[in-house]
Order: C-alpha cells, then structure tokens, then sequence
C-alpha cells in the first residue's frame, strides 16, 4: 500500500459582502432541529474501499441508511494535514487521488459532491480559538471521499474537509471539536476519518485476505481503545503516548488517531459509543468505527 503524504499550509481568502449576505440566509435556513446529528469515526483503511463492494463498505452504506439525512457533511480526514486550521471553502471541491499503485479505476473516481462556502464561513466563526483558514485550493482526499462517496452516492449533499494542524498536540484537536457541537444541531454530520491502530510499515501483506488477523500488540490496543472509550477515559486516549510499547506501535505517527479526538471531544454526557467495522487488517491495521448519538 503506497500513499503520498500532503503537507500543505495554506491561507484563506475573505468573502466579499454580498458573500455574508448570502451566508446569512444559509444560516437562517439551517435552524436548530430538535434531534442532533450523530458523529462518527470512520476507520477507512485502504482505499479501495471506494470502490469494492466489502463488509466495511457495505456497512458504511448501511450507516448512512440508518442515520438522519444530513444537511451537510464535515469531514476531518487523516490525509489533510497542516500548519495552522483551515477548511475547504469552494462551491465545487475536487476529488483528490492522494495515493499511488493503485488500480486505474480508484484513478478514475470523481466524486462531484458540492461544497458550501457559507458552511465554511459558519465553521470558522464558529472556532474561537483560533484564526480558521478559507481554502479553495484543497477538495475531498481519500479519506473523505472513499467514505462518503459509499454513505451518499448521490453526491448530492455539500461535503467539507476541516483540516488538522499538524503543529498541535492531541489535546489541541480534542478541544477543537467541542466549538464545533452546534453544528451538530444544525443538521450537520461531523466525521473523523483515520484508524485508530495504523502501522503501515508492519502491514502483514500476506494476511490481507485473513480477516481479523492482528500481532499481538495490534490486539492489544484494538481492545484497549475501545474500553477506554467505553469508559469514557477521554483523558487516557488524549495521551495515548503513555498507553505503553504497543501504544506507540499502534499510532507511530498520530496523523489517523488524530481524527478520533475530534469525535470524542464531540460526544456528549448521555451519549453511548456504538462500534462498527470492529475488525483488525493485515496485522497492523484496525477498521474500527464508532458512533455517538
């Protein structure tokens, strides 16, 4: 599994008046409803699962079916790193293909979902803690759009990336999110895109058709993220450096456990999680998703 890493700092630009005036009426359109939007966490693993029918696949399809339908979707994915909070701006987001080796059909893959310039505005007024960059260079990288390509293949509801800075520490992200929770009543689906363990160099190439196949540190911290989700030890799974040797070997670099901390930092206090995909891959990987409301 070959991909490339994109590390891109960029600056937003500001929107014009007649921009505000119409951010306005989409922010009076998006009243506050009475039932919240769930959050998820989506382990994505590879990205053919764009575009193979498989049980992880399937079951994010299956997801969607069971959810509300979402006036927009706002996606923290795992391969939109960098310096400084920035989120994707543009009426038409491109699709991306940040990956190499790949069968030329991921290639082909264009996922024509909108964008909404005044979700973006919204978003960015909505973080007070830092200055939130407008991007109109970005799009929808794999980790986004091989997900909701699947849940909405219609590609008929505004998708948004919010990217992650790079330069911050775990506990920086999990705050982040919790100054996104309105959005959650406004109809907006939030999710973290990444894998909570992700060692692409130990990947066991000759277990991928082995399903549930894991080392036996990957095992370890499969069971132990999700109890400490169970008990709701935020504190524990913000510094997940201090979990020991398989912790380390689980997240060797944070940039797919990041993801998670956007959706813990939004879960709420009746809010049980809800695991999917609860699978390990090729040894070093595992798919495991969850669900808050």
């Amino acid at each position: 599994m070959k991909r490339k890493n994109f590390i891109y700092t960029i600056t937003g630009g500001l929107f014009a008046m007649s921009g505000l005036t119409t951010f306005k009426r989409f922010t009076d359109d998006l009243e506050e409803q009475d039932v919240k939007m769930p959050v998820l966490f989506i382990g994505h693993g590879s990205p053919m699962n764009g575009i193979e029918n498989n049980e992880f696949s399937l079951q994010w399809e299956k997801t969607a079916k069971e959810l509300p339908v979402p006036n927009a979707v706002l996606v923290v994915s795992a391969h939109w790193l960098t310096n400084g909070t920035h989120i994707t701006a543009m009426d038409y987001p491109k699709t991306i293909h940040d990956f190499g080796g790949f069968p030329q059909a991921l290639f082909d893959v264009h996922y024509p979902a909108p964008g909404n310039s005044q979700l973006a505005l919204e978003t960015k007024e909505l973080i007070k803690t830092t200055d939130v960059g407008l991007n109109h260079d970005w799009g929808l990288d794999h980790g986004a759009w091989t997900v909701v390509r699947r849940m909405y293949p219609a590609a008929n509801i505004p998708v948004l990336q919010l990217s992650i800075d790079f330069s911050k520490p775990a506990l920086y992200h999990y705050n982040l999110a919790k100054e996104l929770a309105a959005l959650r009543k406004k109809g907006v689906l939030i999710i973290g895109s990444g894998n909570m363990v992700h060692n692409l160099r130990m990947v066991a190439w000759d277990k991928l058709d082995q399903p549930g196949f894991g080392f036996d540190w990957a095992i370890e911290m499969h069971e132990l993220f999700k109890t400490k989700i169970i008990q709701r030890d935020h504190q524990a799974l913000i510094n997940y450096e201090t979990l020991g040797k398989a912790a380390k070997l689980a997240v060797p670099t944070p940039d797919h456990y990041y993801p998670l901390l956007y959706t813990l930092g939004l879960q709420e206090k009746n809010e049980e999680p809800v695991f999917f995909n609860d699978k390990l891959v090729a040894g070093s990987l595992n798919m495991t998703s969850v669900k808050f409301g």
